[in-house]
């Protein structure tokens, strides 16, 4: 099993605009669940701790293998949720490990 983990930041001058980024990247990428082929688990989790080193959003997602990894990062859904979110992500730290 992969497990893909991807930590952002987000845009927001204010707050009421931070929050709304923070919670138009959570639904578009839990909008992914079980409309990518070998991607069993998906989560999408929002910082709370309000640190200034905190990013403000992780997703953990796991795939069945490197190859269904690969198919994710080029497929039509998640390439439209890119898209769709572009702008909004202004920092973005990831790592990709084989999981036991």
């Amino acid at each position: 099993m992969i497990r893909h983990i991807v930590m952002w930041k987000v845009a927001g001058e204010t707050g009421h605009e931070h929050n709304e980024a923070r919670a138009r990247v959570k639904a578009a990428f839990e909008g992914l669940r079980g409309r990518i082929p070998g991607m069993t688990r998906i989560e999408v989790g929002a910082d709370f701790s309000q640190a200034d080193y905190a990013c403000d959003l992780v997703l953990i997602a796991e795939f069945e293998s490197r190859e269904a990894l690969g198919l994710y990062a080029t497929h039509a859904e998640h390439a439209r949720v890119r898209e769709e979110l572009a702008g909004l992500r202004i920092a973005r730290h990831q790592v990709d490990y084989l999981a036991e």
